[in-house]
């Protein structure tokens, strides 16, 4: 079912302060009471976001989608595995798949891609970010591949000038020994040993209270590009 956004103005430092009091009081007694001011203050800002950043990444030619319906993840945590039974994350985040569109906005289809966009708010801790998070081990192998086999066409996305102006390099958990079947002194043992691809950079307050956020993202992801297409023609 779509969702109506109301358009993105900003979220409000309440909305922080919101989450620290959430850790405080994880609780249903405390959150029910509130949790209209929940969606008043994070989940309908959210859903205009991901709204407004969808049309910037269109209008960008940016190969991502941001759905308000399917993008925010939800504020309930899972418990049923875990030894916290905090019912609640006290985040709210975004996350924005990989798509190929037409001008016209449509979704070209793909047997499926790897990688994609995040934005995460939490007190403390606001950022950007994307790659690919936790892969299973068929795309893992097949990045290992590409950086042995396709040093250049790797070191050309990831040392692309404005990714790095933006963020830096690639980085993520990493294997404390070099992957089977390489040497110990491959050139690129930085690389090979990850075992997750990610970037991201940090947010201030004032661009995350700003009504002009969803361009301050689309600015960021749009220069990931070369690194979010390396990552998406992964076989596996």
């Amino acid at each position: 079912m779509p969702v109506s956004s109301a358009p993105f103005t900003g979220f409000r430092p309440e909305a922080v302060e919101f989450l620290a009091e959430l850790a405080q009081h994880n609780d249903r007694a405390w959150f029910q009471p509130r949790k209209d001011d929940y969606e008043r203050l994070l989940k309908t800002p959210l859903e205009g976001l991901c709204a407004a950043l969808d049309a910037e990444f269109l209008a960008r030619g940016i190969p991502l989608m941001a759905d308000p319906a399917k993008s925010p993840f939800r504020i309930y945590r899972d418990v049923r595995f875990s030894k916290d039974k905090s019912p609640y994350k006290t985040n709210v985040g975004a996350s924005f798949a990989y798509v190929e569109r037409s001008a016209d906005g449509g979704v070209i289809a793909s047997s499926g891609h790897r990688g994609g966009g995040y934005f995460h708010l939490s007190p403390g801790e606001i950022y950007v970010g994307g790659g690919m998070w936790h892969p299973d081990p068929e795309p893992l192998a097949a990045w290992r591949t590409l950086v042995d086999k396709h040093p250049k066409q790797v070191h050309a996305a990831i040392e692309d000038p404005a990714f790095v102006s933006h963020f830096g390099t690639v980085g993520g958990d990493r294997s404390k020994r070099m992957p089977t079947g390489y040497p110990a002194d491959h050139a690129d043992a930085e690389l090979l040993t990850l075992k997750d691809v990610t970037f991201g950079k940090r947010l201030t307050d004032k661009e995350a209270f700003s009504a002009k956020l969803a361009a301050i993202l689309a600015e960021d992801l749009g220069a990931a590009t070369p690194v979010l297409r390396l990552l998406a023609g992964l076989e596996g």
